[in-house]
């Protein structure tokens, strides 16, 4: 009986934004061996670095090969988000890269142009996976999903 009490998951985005975020996924992964993951929920009962880091490991991230996984996470009722690289990508770009770029997204978000921070965040981590883990045909492999995770 308590299955007929499920909430819908809640839409932020429409089916043509998701897929241009998607495509960002895709296109960014074309030219490195990084990985780029989404996360998306309503609330976040803890701190977003933290909740990011527990979402991260959630989908297994840390197992990349070259430790190179980022997570783009984001709570939007309560206007919260965090960016967490795993250790390979992390001591490459360091935390002013992080930071930065954070600040960029949430311009974008001030505006009210949620799909376009996204993107334009997507290109940047893309951007520094290439600089520092250029992908090879070779050994290349889409390790992760590209899709976008929807939370709670």
């Amino acid at each position: 009986m308590l299955g007929l009490f499920k909430r819908k998951p809640v839409n932020y985005f429409s089916e043509a934004e998701k897929q241009l975020i998607v495509q960002a996924i895709e296109q960014a992964e074309r030219r490195t061996n990084g990985e780029v993951r989404i996360y998306i929920e309503s609330h976040c009962k803890a701190e977003p670095v933290q909740r990011a880091k527990q979402v991260f490991e959630e989908l297994a991230m840390q197992q990349t090969a070259a430790r190179n996984g980022v997570l783009l996470y984001l709570a939007m009722k309560d206007r919260k988000l965090a960016v967490y690289g795993d250790e390979g990508i992390h001591a490459k770009v360091g935390e002013s890269f992080w930071n930065t770029e954070v600040a960029k997204i949430l311009a974008h978000f001030d505006q009210q142009n949620f799909t376009t921070g996204i993107v334009s965040m997507i290109h940047a981590i893309g951007e520094a996976l290439v600089e520092h883990f250029p992908y090879d045909a070779k050994t290349d492999i889409n390790e992760l999903p590209d899709d976008i995770v929807f939370g709670k």
